[in-house]
């Protein structure tokens, strides 16, 4: 094997310095082998007196090419440095491709002991059936059985079929084959059914972009097929894929019109998304296929909300009231009020909330802060002391203590007395 030497080790070698010419080389080679001829080396040291001559010659003939291409004749130190350069750029790319090639020769050689553990072994069993494809990784195709073999022993025999796929060789549970007749064609019912029930599984484990991939089989297989788009859709929504979650939940619409769920999706990937504009519109278009669906109300209007449209969001959250009240529809609709200047009504909501929950926290403290913006301090102080009792609340606390302070003081100089008679009342 030739050895790999640039420029400056050559000039080391021959104890040369730049600038020179091919004289300079010729004279500094034959100084360099009277010093390393093997007739001239100690006994037992002929062998690496030999060796290093050899290298010498080598870097030799190396200067000497490169003093007859040079301009002039003559290698300068900038040609020697550039040179010295562009070799140790060389080595470095060896060895990283060295390096890779070792690392695709591991990578390879750990898949071949993970998926074919057999591959050294005589097949146990005769093949009769030749093509077939594995239940649960259906995304493989078709592959070829190559050999069927056993492993353990008594009553815990396993069977395994080696098979090889277009990604690979893998070793598969017999038992998982499902053998192909290509003599009958694939019918599309069947192609949907083996890939949901991966897809599933997939799901099951917690891979949900493994279950979207084979998801994408099924649906090429029956591009209509709703329970095949709400599952896709979940899959991308859950694997963190909104862009391709829309698209799918856009596909899911179109194939189911009547009910809303593909709307309510649709409405919560947007919002994911950012894009509440079209969450908005979602949530409106499920409403018109569930208009008796209280939460569906209450969503839009949480919607509207954010799009700043605050008569659209007291009327979508009044609805909501109306057919099922919940405490977070009730808060929404009395910021709702709150933002529109519309004090009494966010009084009489957030009333209505604690009402609903004497136990939230929240309605006790939007009820505090609502009649804080009224003349009603001690029904104010009260509804601040029952958010305390049932959380810390910083914002509360300073409310309470401002709403003390504002109240009216007895003569002497003591403690408001309405705030007295709210803590008499509460005790």
């Amino acid at each position: 094997m030739p050895r790999i030497l640039d420029v400056e080790q050559a000039m080391l070698l021959l104890e040369l310095e730049a600038p020179f010419d091919q004289r300079q080389v010729l004279l500094a080679r034959r100084r360099m082998a009277k010093r390393w001829h093997p007739d001239i080396a100690p006994p037992g040291r002929q062998h690496e007196h030999q060796r290093h001559l050899q290298a010498i010659n080598e870097a030799a003939d190396q200067l000497a090419v490169l003093a007859e291409s040079a301009r002039g004749g003559r290698v300068t130190r900038g040609a020697v440095k550039v040179s010295a350069a562009a070799a140790r750029k060389a080595r470095e790319d060896a060895g990283r491709r060295a390096y890779e090639a070792e690392q695709r020769r591991r990578a390879a050689e750990e898949e071949r002991a993970k998926h074919d553990p057999f591959g050294s072994r005589v097949p146990d069993h005769s093949v009769v059936h030749r093509y077939a494809r594995c239940a649960s990784y259906p995304e493989w195709g078709v592959g070829t059985v190559t050999g069927i073999y056993f492993s353990g022993g008594d009553d815990d025999v396993q069977q395994w079929a080696r098979m090889s796929f277009q990604v690979g060789v893998r070793t598969v549970p017999a038992g998982s084959l499902q053998f192909v007749d290509f003599s009958q064609p694939d019918p599309a019912a069947d192609r949907v059914q083996r890939f949901m029930t991966a897809a599933q599984h997939a799901l099951a484990e917690g891979d949900a972009r493994l279950a979207a991939q084979r998801l994408i089989y099924a649906r090429d297989a029956d591009p209509s097929n709703p329970v095949v788009l709400r599952l896709l859709t979940a899959a991308f929504w859950q694997a963190g894929n909104l862009p391709a979650a829309a698209r799918a939940v856009r596909d899911w619409a179109r194939a189911d019109t009547d009910r809303p769920t593909p709307e309510r999706f649709a409405a919560r990937i947007y919002e994911d998304m950012g894009a509440i504009d079209l969450a908005a519109d979602a949530a409106h278009r499920a409403i018109e296929r569930a208009p008796s669906d209280a939460s569906a109300w209450e969503r839009l209007g949480r919607l509207a909300l954010r799009l700043m449209d605050r008569q659209r969001a007291i009327s979508a959250l009044e609805q909501a009231r109306e057919l099922g009240p919940s405490v977070e529809g009730l808060l929404d609709l009395a910021l709702a009020y709150h933002l529109a200047g519309d004090v009494g009504a966010e009084v009489s909501v957030s009333e209505a909330a604690t009402r609903l929950d004497p136990h939230s926290a929240a309605a006790w403290s939007r009820y505090a802060h609502a009649l804080a913006r009224t003349d009603r301090l001690v029904e104010c102080e009260r509804a601040c002391i029952r958010a305390l009792s049932l959380t810390d609340d910083p914002e509360v606390e300073t409310l309470l203590a401002r709403t003390r302070a504002a109240g009216p003081r007895e003569l002497n100089g003591g403690r408001p007395a309405r705030g007295v008679l709210a803590e008499q009342t509460a005790a």
